[in-house]
């Protein structure tokens, strides 16, 4: 024999293969290409008959079920949910369109570049886009996922009976020891009663007794099975919340509407300022009600800080048959009506304005709103006249509404909220409003880019009006009359079904994380026999002379350990307790249980 066949013979002595390995997962001589030798020996490493091994190739199949163990760890879920909180961010930032469409509009004009781009990526409607809505969806499934599997361990652990009483305590962080004169059988009773409590149907402890090999009782007992199902309950109440706002958002919807003292409103979609609603939602869906704002009081302190203390706005409620119902509605009070809830919003003053044009033709004539700027309400209001006769330029009225002017300077702001000293204060200016250009325009806003302002000398005319006056507007416009100052609120109506079961979800996503957090995972094992101990007599007694034994007696022998799931300070008063109630003892008593033993072992 050549050295060349002996390498090779002592070569292959040495090769090793694990038995139970499937020829499959081992390449062969025959299957190997041409220019397998020269990667067969750079591998290190080969099968009995020298090839290279080759590992299993995943498939299909293992990559879904890898992807989808993936997906349902708590891992992802955990990112999936953080993921959501972000891309929920640009819908609390950037105007969204069916919120604040003149926004959006504005924001496409001011960044044309930028505007197209997050127009085309969905962010002027983030919580409709498909990318939010994958979100929501992979979340969803990854809960699930999650729950699912666990939710079935945990009805099985439910099932199963407490660990077996080990043969050794001196391992166990927690120890007891107590004797006591009782027989075995009262003593495991009463150690019983003690762990699984006074409550016979949710017990604290789970507990099973049973006899040893050596003939002495044990008893096992286990509780902490309310932590994982805490830690369940949270993650079904997590995935009820995302079920309950994914259902309100198809079917809520949300409207808010000015209403001025005299004036009201019909519960239908073109009757409201703005209207927002959900993908399922139906305009036939609304309840037909109508509402007049009747009269609205405000209170506030006469200190100079001017605090407000009530506001109440006193409605009439018409529905389809059935009476009119006058009510009221309140800060922190909404009213109930149609199904949905109208909340009081803000409040402020609605000037009843008359301009007639320079033809002494009426181009306006109602309440306009002005928006309070500060606590003493001093408003801010524009008056847009497009309806002026043939010919003649349109009018637009800026400036400040002061419930209460100072009587020394009235161009100043309001000194308090009350209408003690209405006056108008306005600039005028005549033009183009822009109103035919087919642009949304903010009705808080005037465009002057196509408007002239109304000056004398180069200064811009200011005229102050107070109620019941009629004032001439400069360059020959008209006339402007302050008729009367009626209040207005801004209500805001809101239908979600899904409310009572958010508030459902959460407490109950609460008190599942309380149960995960607070319950302790304990495990409590006791052995009790019983032995007989030598008496003990002086010679006078009839005893030895040296102090021998006299007659035995029988006593009762207490050991109990206790383990944790984790650090748990509480684990040695537990022990502790379970020792003092078994032999007969308060648990104050507990900590003279154990004269001869350490009380925990040695780590």
């Amino acid at each position: 024999m050549t050295e060349a066949e002996k390498t090779t013979e002592r070569g292959e002595a040495r090769a090793y293969r694990p038995e139970g390995i499937d020829d499959a997962f081992v390449a062969h001589d025959d299957d190997a290409p041409a220019s397998a030798p020269g990667a067969a020996r750079a591998s290190g490493r080969r099968g009995a008959d020298g090839a290279a091994p080759v590992m299993p190739k995943l498939g299909w199949k293992g990559t879904l079920r890898w992807m989808w163990r993936q997906l349902t760890s708590m891992r992802v879920a955990l990112m999936l949910l953080m993921l959501l909180a972000v891309a929920a961010v640009p819908g609390s930032i950037l105007p969204q369109q069916s919120i604040d469409p003149a926004g959006v509009t504005q924001y496409l004009q001011d960044n044309p570049t930028a505007g197209k781009i997050l127009d085309k990526l969905g962010f002027f409607d983030v919580f409709s886009s498909v990318w939010f809505s994958a979100i929501y969806i992979l979340l969803f499934v990854s809960l699930v996922g999650c729950i699912v599997p666990r939710a079935l361990a945990h009805t099985k652990a439910l099932r199963q009976r407490p660990p077996k009483t080990p043969v050794r305590f001196a391992r166990f962080p927690a120890q007891a020891h107590a004797t006591t004169d009782a027989d075995p059988d009262a003593v495991v009773a009463a150690a019983v009663r003690h762990l699984r409590g006074r409550v016979r149907w949710l017990p604290t402890f789970r507990v099973e007794t049973g006899t040893d090999t050596q003939g002495r009782r044990t008893v096992a007992a286990e509780r902490g099975y309310l932590r994982e199902s805490g830690n369940i309950l949270f993650h079904l109440c997590l995935l009820g919340l995302l079920v309950a706002v994914g259902t309100g958002q198809v079917l809520h919807y949300r409207a808010q509407v000015i209403v001025s003292e005299g004036h009201g409103f019909a519960n239908s979609v073109v009757d409201y300022d703005t209207f927002e609603s959900g993908a399922f939602f139906r305009a036939s869906s609304l309840d037909p009600f109508s509402m007049t704002l009747d009269k609205f009081t405000s209170e506030f302190t006469t200190t100079a800080t001017a605090e407000p203390r009530n506001f109440t706005a006193f409605v009439t409620v018409r529905q389809p048959g059935a009476p009119e119902t006058a009510e009221k509605i309140r800060v922190n009070h909404p009213l109930d009506v149609g199904g949905a809830k109208v909340y009081l919003q803000g409040n402020g003053y609605a000037p009843n304005i008359t301009v007639k044009d320079a033809k002494g033709q009426v181009a306006y004539s109602g309440p306009v709103v002005f928006i309070p700027q500060d606590t003493n309400y001093t408003s801010k209001g524009v008056i847009k006249v497009p309806d002026v006769s043939p010919g003649l330029e349109q009018i637009g009225l800026v400036g400040f509404l002061l419930p209460t002017a100072a009587s020394d300077d009235p161009t100043q702001a309001s000194i308090y909220p009350q209408p003690l000293n209405p006056m108008l204060v306005l600039n005028v200016w005549h033009g183009n409003l822009g109103l035919d250009d087919g642009v949304p325009q903010n009705v808080y806003r005037l465009d002057t880019s196509a408007m002239t302002e109304s000056a004398k000398d180069g200064t811009p005319v200011t005229l102050t009006i107070q109620p019941g006056k009629t004032v001439k507007l400069p360059d020959g416009l008209g006339t402007v009359t302050f008729d009367s100052l009626p209040r207005y609120v801004a209500l805001d109506l809101r239908y979600d079904p899904a409310l009572t079961w958010i508030l459902v979800f959460a407490l109950g996503a609460l008190l599942g994380l309380a149960l995960s957090l607070f319950t302790p995972r304990r495990r409590v094992w006791l052995r009790v026999w019983s032995e007989d101990v030598p008496g003990s007599e002086s010679a006078d007694d009839g005893g030895t002379p040296d102090g021998g034994s006299g007659p035995t007696r029988r006593r009762t022998v207490i050991d109990a350990a206790g383990l944790a799931r984790g650090d748990d300070s509480g684990l040695q008063r537990e022990v502790d307790a379970a020792v003092a109630s078994a032999a007969g003892r308060t648990p104050a008593d507990s900590s003279t249980a154990t004269p001869t033993l350490p009380r925990k072992a040695p780590r």
